[in-house]
């Protein structure tokens, strides 16, 4: 039943443009100036519903991540191997997925990936293909981290885990054919998030900065009142409703969601991070505070490339396999990254 679903669902949106529109509410959908793609206008529209229902568990949120990145996620890269390992810290063992590309460089850096999922939802299949793309456009291992997610273990455990993650990839660099001793971060929405946290922890700690910080769509404000919040409230898949929904669940009741290790737009002195790449999508309640944190570290004289996709919903790394416009941006996004590591490991 699944494969014959996800048939009808890639069947579905594989029609033109204007059979798309005609379908989902016979003009395009465009907010604040922008004005969304096709695909994601119909899937919106199948979707009207994005406020959680009250009784809406996180198992239920689980089970529709898995449903949605199985139906609408792309394939592994070829020429990229896939396995599971652990990565052993001195608290806890943390499941990984490492994407290994066969045509290596030996000299760019393996960088440590952290998924969507406000904190809350997603594991190691959820950014499954985009990991692989990563990985074959810088030639450098890709880990993704299956850290801990909230309620079970509300916040901080999930970023604990990141950073001990991106520790451990410092430290083991050499054991995957990296150079030893140094790694980048990247992460989407939530993944974003941690990534920011950990190029601010290692400045705090005067330990070894990442590389570059890969930050798409990412949740560096999770008290936001910017009027994206506002603008895009109903958009899909990420509400302001779903997205409040997330924070109930990952901070406990008595944390401030302004700390730095909560949001880290926050932090006051953000001089002397790593060379950031921020993509935000247009159709994002996020987008303004993914500006908002590309401005600050621009103003603090951090190399920041960034780029907005206008016409792309929150979650695009997800929908690879389904819509060519999210797979066009994660390849863009892939291939900046590698040029920027490159350019970032050149100057030095």
């Amino acid at each position: 039943m699944r494969p014959l679903m996800k048939a009808l669902a890639r069947a579905a949106l594989n029609r033109s443009d204007a059979a798309l529109i005609a379908a989902s509410g016979g003009s395009p959908r465009v907010l604040g100036g922008r004005t969304l793609d096709p695909r994601f206008q119909f899937l919106e529209a199948q979707a009207r519903n994005a406020k959680p229902p009250p009784d809406m568990t996180p198992e239920i949120g689980r089970a529709q991540a898995r449903q949605l990145v199985y139906m609408f996620g792309g394939k592994v890269e070829p020429g990229v191997d896939v396995r599971d390992l652990q990565i052993v810290t001195g608290r806890r063992n943390i499941p990984a997925r490492i994407y290994a590309p066969r045509a290596q460089d030996r000299a760019m850096p393996v960088m440590a990936y952290f998924h969507f999922g406000g904190g809350v939802i997603g594991d190691l299949d959820t950014c499954h293909a985009f990991c692989s793309i990563l990985a074959a456009a810088m030639g450098a291992p890709v880990i993704s981290v299956d850290y801990r997610l909230a309620p079970e273990h509300r916040w901080p455990a999930g970023l604990e885990d990141c950073i001990a993650a991106y520790e451990w990839c410092v430290s083991h660099a050499s054991q995957f054919g990296a150079p030893s001793g140094r790694a980048a971060v990247g992460g989407d929405s939530m993944g974003g998030n941690f990534s920011a946290i950990i190029a601010q922890e290692m400045k705090r700690k005067g330990a070894k900065m990442p590389v570059a910080q890969l930050l798409i769509y990412p949740a560096v404000d999770v008290a936001s009142t910017l009027p994206s919040m506002q603008i895009y409230a109903d958009a899909f898949p990420l509400s302001a409703a779903t997205m409040a929904w997330f924070m109930h669940n990952y901070l406990p009741e008595a944390a401030d969601p302004k700390h730095p290790h909560a949001s880290p737009l926050y932090v006051d002195d953000l001089r002397g991070l790593a060379p950031a790449l921020i993509y935000t999508a247009g159709f994002d309640p996020l987008v303004d505070q993914g500006h908002a944190y590309a401005d600050r570290l621009a103003e603090a004289g951090v190399p920041v490339r960034r780029h907005c996709f206008d016409h792309l919903a929150h979650a695009f790394t997800a929908f690879t396999g389904a819509i060519p416009a999210a797979d066009a941006a994660c390849r863009r996004i892939a291939t900046e990254t590698a040029q920027m590591i490159r350019a970032s490991l050149s100057a030095t």
